[in-house]
């Protein structure tokens, strides 16, 4: 009966979902599976594969609404009853994770202290969303109680890293080697990693451009750690993690990611989404010059020529156009666009357009704002014929002041608008128009 006894082992039982508590968070769960037993519906909630769940709660862990527990069978719930009643009652349960593990988890991710901004460059001049991503950084820097840092490659970028300083840095770390004058994966994902490995910031944020998109890729899968990447939101929790805020299913939920045992922590951002921190004239830093070994016969990629291909509108990029007039499903038609041009040339803007548009071969893709085009921040931002889908307004909800003219009066579009108008948007956008050319040709008059 001893021997039977000893046998007998504690059922771990399976994971299983409470109906009508998931809040589909963006799938926490299934990323936490170490089996793959957790898989997600067409609602964004989990399923679990009883064949494959090893009942190790993790998944349970890291539910933010307390929206799964654990299943035992009938024969499962008897074997634990009777276990419960032969139990020692004084004895403690025992610990869930191994103690020493954590500790060692933790004394490594101790050691990475730290906040680094990526400044992107072409032919020497930087993207407007690294000094934007300075000011949120000043931000993660100060809750940290770190030092805010950059790090700049190119070839004779060293300026960079002085006006760096002038958005709030304190400490530059510079990469400066003629093979890293024109962009490359391969060498610059390398290059950052060195850097990494050797000073181990706690976070490193890039900005979400092609160019970003691509090498943030690179060094995240080298490091071994997290990329949360869109974000739209970042802070600190108490726990010195960074919430990485993102829109998730289509723009439909917003979900907010933790990388919490590895490091460094990384996010990207849109051009526009973060508010440019104010310059500070004069400010100094310390530049910290590094060698990394690099040999061009271990590259693949070989630049041969570098082609312009910026086109249309001077070159105009409506991310950084100060006035977007910018048409919806609502145009009907790629002709009717012209009245939209019209608008824009007296304005001194640019079009843009909704996904609808593009889609439709209307417009071109560089016009497109949105979850899935530019994030825009204009001081004007005309919304014609745009019903308001918040794949859309993602992109374009910050800029300074929105007119909406739509025909439907109730187009979620009006609720983020300063002004509305209900109506035609033939007959408005004309009228609109023509009263600009009016007040330009009076105050022409008086001159």
């Amino acid at each position: 009966m001893a021997e039977e006894k000893k046998k007998t082992k504690k059922p771990l039982g399976h994971a299983r979902l409470i109906v009508g508590k998931c809040i589909a968070c963006g799938g926490r769960c299934e990323a936490e599976c170490p089996k793959g037993a957790v898989t997600l519906n067409e609602k964004g909630e989990p399923v679990i594969d009883f064949d494959k769940c090893i009942g190790c709660r993790r998944c349970l862990k890291v539910c933010p609404a307390s929206a799964l527990e654990m299943y035992f069978t009938p024969e499962e719930q008897k074997i634990l009853d009777e276990l419960a009643k032969t139990a020692p009652q004084t004895t403690a349960p025992a610990p869930e994770e191994d103690d020493g593990q954590a500790a060692s988890i933790k004394a490594q991710l101790a050691q990475y202290k730290g906040v680094w901004v990526f400044v992107e460059q072409t032919e020497g001049k930087a993207e407007e969303v690294s000094w934007e991503l300075l000011g949120k950084g000043a931000e993660l820097a100060k809750a940290l109680n770190v030092e805010l840092c950059t790090f700049v490659l190119g070839d004779n970028v060293e300026d960079l890293c002085k006006e760096s300083f002038i958005y709030g840095a304190v400490k530059s770390y510079l990469v400066d080697d003629p093979l890293l004058k024109h962009y490359r994966t391969e060498p610059y994902y390398k290059a950052i990693c060195q850097l990494i490995n050797k000073y181990k910031p706690e976070v490193v944020l890039m900005g979400a451009t092609p160019l970003g998109r691509d090498l943030a890729g690179a060094v995240a899968t080298d490091l071994a750690t997290g990329l949360t990447a869109d974000c739209t939101g970042l802070t600190i929790d108490e726990n010195r993690l960074l919430l990485q805020t993102r829109p998730a299913f289509g723009g439909n939920i917003m979900a907010t990611i933790r990388t919490e045992e590895n490091r460094p922590q990384m996010a990207s951002v849109r051009p526009h989404v973060m508010p440019m921190p104010k310059r500070q004239e004069g400010a100094t830093g310390e530049i910290i010059r590094e060698k990394i070994a690099l040999n061009e016969n271990d590259f693949m990629v070989k630049i041969l020529e570098i082609i312009d291909d910026r086109k249309g509108d001077g070159g105009i990029d409506i991310a950084g156009a100060e006035v977007l007039v910018a048409g919806g499903r609502g145009m009907l038609s790629k002709d009717n666009f012209k009245i939209l041009q019209d608008l824009a040339d007296e304005l001194g803007g640019t079009i843009a357009a909704s996904r609808a548009c593009v889609e439709a071969g209307w417009v071109g893709v560089e016009k497109q704002v949105g979850q899935t085009g530019k994030t825009v921040r204009p001081k004007i931002y005309f919304a014609c014929g745009i019903s308001g889908a918040i794949q859309h307004t993602v992109g374009m909800q910050d800029s300074e002041l929105i007119i909406a003219i739509n025909r439907d009066p109730a187009a979620p579009i009006f609720e983020v608008a300063t002004y509305g108008i209900v109506g035609d948007l033939f007959k408005v956008v004309p009228a609109i128009t023509a009263r600009i050319k009016e007040l330009r040709a009076q105050r022409r008059e008086k001159k």
